[in-house]
């Protein structure tokens, strides 16, 4: 418990990320913090599924920084809507997560207001996608370092951040959920207004913004891939809002349309829907980090697309390939054989550690936040 009640802002712009702070962000108001959540981004456009409903679901009541248009303008928005927030209520530190654009504008508001930055999941790379680049400008505007491995714990020190501030806490998503907040079959499949087949397969590719091949020629590519398995269920998830991530919404939309009864396409899952999914499919298929980092503790495979994820740690259970239909039918046929299958039965998962949440918690209570917080850079010798 901290001595004085501290006052903790989480930002939050995804379905994804949400899914993955709502643990993190009950457990330090049940330790006796108090806790804001501010949604931005996704969280409020209709396209991405109004995702902010997920917030309020969770018992808390989300400020909102309204944010759209281009990345650009997206990153604007959020950076002039942050600042007003900090201007208007005094917070012990934010808490962030990730590689998302976006959230270097939160960062850097919070860095120009005088208020610590805590950053989840920095040191991974992902050399397909601009995310790398803005994880690491993140890591370089937060005082508290909360890190997937020890690799990762590394890498943040070598980038001159101070040891003691860089915690290796596991990643936050990969906590074995309560099966009793789980949905049965019958009432996902009510959900979804789809039925789960035990060979579904569940597909989010998002735009690799770093390829070489445009964003929706990697989606066709995919497209023709899946011909070759015409018989299997395949249930599609947005992409983000990346580059061209609404036209690849439009494409997936028209597919699903011709493809008939087997294949279903929903804008998010949510984080409840996704973790029941993943006891009911046979393997998940795209370039989402969720793949590497929580799909492997479910004990089903995972089938990695292009470049977008290239050097992140992964599990034996993750297949990478490349980008072209052919590549991605081999990848298929791998994923699915038996000999993986076996393979992902393991739940081998090197982001996986206990008490994850709890590490957390302590991590961020036990740091000694003060306002326009001096950094020095950890020279190593």
């Amino acid at each position: 418990m901290t001595p004085v009640q501290r006052h903790y802002l989480i930002a939050s712009s995804t379905r994804a990320d949400w899914g993955l702070l709502s643990p993190l962000a009950r457990s330090l108001r049940e330790r006796g913090n108090r806790i804001s959540v501010a949604a931005t981004n996704m969280h409020l456009l209709p396209q991405y599924g109004n995702t902010v409903h997920e917030i309020e679901q969770d018992g808390f009541r989300p400020l909102k920084v309204h944010a759209a248009g281009t990345p650009a303008e997206i990153c604007a928005a959020v950076m002039k809507g942050f600042a007003d927030l900090f201007a208007a209520e005094n917070f012990s530190a934010v808490i962030v997560l990730g590689d998302r654009y976006e959230m270097v504008s939160v960062a850097q508001a919070a860095v120009l207001a005088g208020i610590p930055v805590v950053h989840i999941a920095g040191g991974a790379v992902s050399y397909g996608a601009f995310d790398d680049c803005f994880r690491h400008a993140i890591t370089k505007m937060a005082v508290l370092h909360l890190v997937e491995t020890e690799e990762y714990r590394r890498r943040v020190i070598q980038m001159g951040e101070n040891p003691a501030h860089v915690v290796n806490t596991g990643a936050i998503g990969v906590s074995l959920p309560d099966e009793s907040l789980l949905m049965t079959k019958d009432e996902l499949d009510e959900s979804l207004g789809f039925e789960l087949h035990p060979d579904t397969l569940l597909i989010t590719l998002h735009p690799a913004t770093l390829s070489t091949m445009p964003p929706l020629k990697q989606l066709d590519q995919l497209f023709q891939a899946l011909k070759s398995f015409p018989d299997r269920p395949l249930l599609f998830t947005s992409p983000n809002n990346d580059s061209e991530g609404e036209t690849m919404i439009h494409a997936i939309e028209t597919y699903v349309r011709l493809s008939g009864d087997n294949v279903h396409f929903v804008s998010s899952l949510g984080h409840r829907r996704y973790l029941s999914a993943l006891r009911y499919v046979a393997a998940v298929v795209g370039n989402s980090s969720s793949g590497l980092v929580e799909v492997p503790s479910a004990g089903i495979p995972t089938l990695d697309i292009g470049c977008r994820q290239e050097g992140r740690t992964a599990g034996p259970s993750v297949v990478h390939c490349g980008e072209t239909a052919e590549e991605i039918v081999s990848g298929l046929k791998t994923v699915l054989s038996r000999e993986m299958e076996k393979v992902a039965a393991r739940r081998e998962n090197p982001y996986y550690q206990p008490d994850t949440v709890i590490k957390m918690c302590r991590a961020i209570e036990n740091c000694s936040f003060t306002p326009y917080p001096k950094k020095r850079f950890n020279d190593i010798r």
